[in-house]
């Protein structure tokens, strides 16, 4: 135990310190020329086993053996300093990656090409963009003659065209005989990739095997039904008593049907529902109003049922919120139930789906409709 937990037991005597296990018994083989998969919602773990997997971080127990030399790509930017130029940050991360001088030389010019960013070679990395930034570090991270190449979801930073470009030269990379880790949410890209692939929940292994099968695992447990119970049985005031949420359709057809139900009061004004959708840093994606005209009857106290379906077109693969609201006016509130239901969306394998340009949609007005 540190010093500082010490002073802090000693000042809160009795406080205990809570547990917890980013990864917990995980156990996985990879065999040289494999490329293999890892996918899992955001918080499953997927990052930290990168890190520990490239050696930046300490497994509490157990060990991780690697047999090669191990080029990660898990930041943009890491490993580089901005006040180097983009030249000299090749050198200097090459190296950091352990190879000798004459190695880097030798496939300098094939990094700066593929980078994209020649002209800018001699720039001062902090004069560079993120995605500039991106374009380098994979470019180092690809080239250098590592056997074991480890990418994590630093891919989206970059515009659709660089990213069918990695996605290319990772497909090259496996069929060279070297090892391949990629972590992605692009499904799509990750089954045409990945032979095999792993699933972690919550920081432990759910499934692993070929990666067509662990994917339409993933898939399905994001489309579970998820509900949601009021707990308070005396209300004053008109009042969701249960929501309940279920993935329809997929995409770019995908769909969210709201099943609720709500329990009125005498001499109520008609009101509307409202559901707003977040993210994960509780920012608000959208709202959607399914009516225009106000629906939930204001002359009886009687618990009704209703099935909203909102639309998710524009939304990108993430983890979303779902808060309810219902009010005569928008000025006035009846009940307002923040982020209690909570929905993923995954990127499955097929040709119709999300393409990178929808992250930069902005605010997102969803369309939705009473189905009763």
């Amino acid at each position: 135990m540190s010093l500082r937990e010490n002073l802090f037991s000693f000042l809160k005597p009795g406080s205990k310190k809570e547990e917890f296990w980013a990864l917990r018994d995980i156990s996985f083989e990879v065999m040289p020329g494999d490329t293999l998969g890892i996918i899992g919602k955001n918080g499953a773990g997927k990052s930290t086993l990168l890190k520990i997997l490239s050696k930046i971080t300490p497994p509490t127990t157990g060990s991780i053996i690697g047999r090669g030399r191990i080029a990660s790509l898990l930041e943009v930017g890491t490993g580089f300093h901005p006040e180097l130029s983009g030249r000299e940050n090749v050198f200097m991360n090459g190296s950091i990656l352990g190879m000798r001088r004459a190695e880097i030389a030798r496939n300098f010019d094939a990094i700066v090409d593929f980078s994209g960013v020649e002209k800018f070679i001699d720039t001062p990395l902090k004069h560079y963009s993120s995605g500039m930034q991106l374009r380098l570090a994979f470019a180092v991270a690809a080239f250098l003659e590592n056997e074991i190449l480890i990418i994590d979801e630093v891919l989206a930073v970059g515009d659709a065209e660089f990213q069918k470009k990695c996605l290319g030269k990772m497909g090259e990379v496996s069929k060279s005989g070297r090892t391949v880790l990629f972590v992605s949410h692009d499904l799509n890209s990750l089954n045409t990739i990945c032979k095999s692939a792993i699933l972690l929940e919550h920081g432990k292994l759910i499934e692993s095997g070929l990666s067509s099968n662990v994917i339409s695992t993933y898939v399905h447990v994001n489309k579970q039904l998820n509900r949601w119970h009021q707990s308070k049985t005396d209300m004053s005031h008109a009042h969701f008593q249960e929501i309940k949420i279920e993935m329809k359709g997929s995409q770019p057809d995908l769909k969210l049907q709201v099943d609720f139900s709500i329990r009125g009061i005498t001499n109520m004004k008609t009101s509307f529902v409202a559901f707003n959708v977040s993210n994960q840093m509780g920012q608000m994606i959208g709202q959607s109003i399914p009516n225009t005209t106000p629906f939930i009857d204001g002359n009886s106290s009687a618990k009704k049922s209703y099935t909203c379906e909102i639309e998710l077109k524009g939304f990108v693969p993430d983890e979303y919120f779902l808060s309810a609201w219902i009010g005569p006016h928008y000025s006035d509130t009846y009940d307002w139930q923040k982020e209690i239901l909570s929905f993923s969306i995954v990127e499955s394998p097929q040709e119709n789906r999300l393409y990178p340009h929808a992250r930069e949609c902005g605010a997102i007005v969803p369309s939705s409709r009473m189905l009763n």
